[in-house]
């Protein structure tokens, strides 16, 4: 039998977005020890019920891109807005707000210090990822369906359940690092 499996490993827009918002929301209750990226001392309007609509929008958006990976760009610039009335209360100044989290985020990003430092940190473990997987996939005789979508997002996702699902999975760059044994006994699950 030949190895068949296809793997892309992605650092995602939106999850990531989602990741910073996350980090922010999370930082308004922190002290100095606890906080995470990007610290901004600013005491932003988000809704009362934030965790619940940012679990679901997690699950909404990860859906979207476990279906189609191309989404995420679309998602992140064409329906940016969606993060904002489903995270912050809705007045002129949390817009406002907004758009300035949205600008730090985007130009943090698009920076060697954003996707491409995340992208290449987890690149020797992607490829041992690659390795382990395709050695236990030949070893079951088992023969992918489809390739396999990693996205990788900078931080820990806290506020949302990161469970693989078949053919796709988000890893954070603290799990490749330092949950290895356990990513890949997870992946091996999600393909059949």
């Amino acid at each position: 039998m030949k190895n068949t499996l296809l793997m892309v490993t992605e650092a995602s827009y939106s999850l990531n977005f989602l990741v910073y918002i996350q980090n922010i929301f999370l930082n308004q209750g922190q002290t100095r020890d606890d906080l995470k990226f990007p610290y901004i001392p600013i005491k932003y309007g988000f809704r009362e019920d934030f965790e619940m609509q940012y679990r679901e929008l997690w699950g909404e958006i990860s859906k979207r891109i476990s279906e189609q990976r191309l989404d995420d760009a679309h998602i992140f610039i064409e329906d940016k807005y969606v993060f904002y009335h489903r995270l912050f209360v809705e007045q002129d100044d949390t817009l406002h707000a907004f758009n300035e989290i949205y600008k730090s985020f985007e130009v943090w990003w698009a920076s060697f210090a954003g996707r491409f430092s995340v992208e290449r940190s987890v690149d020797e473990k992607g490829q041992k990822i690659y390795a382990e997987l395709s050695s236990f996939l030949l070893e079951k005789k088992v023969k992918p369906q489809k390739e396999l979508n990693i996205s990788i997002i900078y931080d820990e996702c806290l506020l949302a359940d990161l469970k693989p699902t078949p053919y796709f999975a988000i890893l954070s760059v603290n799990d490749c690092i330092l949950n290895y044994k356990e990513i890949i006994q997870k992946l091996e699950l999600s393909i059949y």
